[in-house]
């Protein structure tokens, strides 16, 4: 007879019960967070064609599948703008009737506390030139560019966001974003912080979501350089020392060990952003027969987690939450 093996891990393996019971890793709805992108000047929800089963949203409808998520369990939405006027000052991005502010109060109506109304903080969206800050010449201008985050700040916090997400990468962001809530009396509105965002190719999708592709050049002055790992734990640590209250990886299937190296050096908070390259192509390869869409987004949300994302952003929130369900 065969000795038998004295450790035979697959007992805990031989069953769906077993398998569940003896699970190391959690994937829950009240894990994601859900991007919703609000476009103003329309009568109803305009499809994105190279983000299968995303729209652009009416304030209306951005406020019925807040409704829907909430009653999922997904614990919050990140709202993006596309505003009826840009300008080069994207000047749109802190009017208290701007695009975003109009929605974060009538999710906020809808919702209430049932679930996080996060508003994303830059001004890609907003400048008519694309880029995320203030320009002199042809670059961006940091110190002039954070001026105006903090007034972007207040203003979504005046209109009632529970956090707000600065992912400009602007050095001294959150800094300025803190001082500004506080002054104004927004000093337990939290920051989620995009301190560490890469200059990825993965991105393509989502600017024709937000209509916020650069006129010109690109964003490598201010997005990290997908080599670099030593340089995104210093980007979360100066951004922990401005104030963050929690910290943002972005892309997420590409850096996990990124998620993994900042969850373990500085124990905060941590969100991924599942982006919409990485949407996109599990919705392409689906369609195509060439995957299991519900088993590769599950298995996708959970290396995530694994890697210690204790939220993560992605364009799946509502299908992966009815599939936990």
């Amino acid at each position: 007879m065969t000795p038998f093996p004295t450790e035979r891990p697959r007992r805990l393996r031989s069953t769906w019960a077993l398998r569940a019971a003896f699970a190391e890793t959690r994937l829950h709805p009240a894990n994601l967070i859900a991007p919703l992108f609000l476009k103003a000047g329309i009568d109803a929800p305009v499809p994105i064609a190279s983000m299968p089963g995303v729209v652009q949203h009416t304030r209306d409808s951005a406020r019925k599948e807040a409704r829907a998520l909430a009653g999922l369990g997904v614990s919050g939405v990140l709202l993006f703008g596309v505003p009826a006027r840009k300008d080069p000052l994207g000047t749109e991005a802190h009017s208290p009737t701007g695009v975003i502010q109009q929605a974060i109060r009538a999710i906020k109506d809808e919702v209430s506390d049932e679930m996080a109304v996060i508003a994303d903080l830059c001004l890609c969206e907003y400048t008519d030139h694309g880029h995320c800050g203030l320009l002199a010449g042809d670059e961006v201008d940091n110190d002039s560019t954070i001026e105006v985050y903090g007034q972007i700040a207040c203003s979504q916090a005046q209109a009632g966001a529970d956090v707000v997400a600065p992912s400009g990468m602007m050095d001294g962001q959150v800094k300025a974003i803190r001082a500004a809530l506080d002054d104004s009396g927004f000093e337990h509105t939290p920051i989620l912080s995009y301190a560490v965002k890469y200059a990825s190719s993965f991105y393509g999708p989502f600017r024709d979501a937000a209509e916020g592709a650069p006129r010109f050049g690109d964003r490598r002055s201010h997005q990290q350089d997908p080599a670099n790992y030593r340089e995104a734990l210093r980007e979360a640590q100066l951004d922990i020392g401005e104030g963050a209250d929690a910290l943002m990886v972005k892309p997420a299937l590409g850096y996990l060990d990124i998620v993994r190296a900042v969850k373990d050096h500085f124990n905060y908070p941590v969100a991924t952003y599942s982006v919409s390259g990485e949407y996109s192509m599990i919705k392409a390869a689906a369609a195509n027969g060439w995957l299991d869409e519900r088993a590769a987004v599950l298995e996708a949300l959970t290396s995530m987690r694994r890697a210690g994302a204790d939220l993560i952003v992605t364009y799946s929130a509502r299908s992966a939450a009815e599939w936990l369900s």
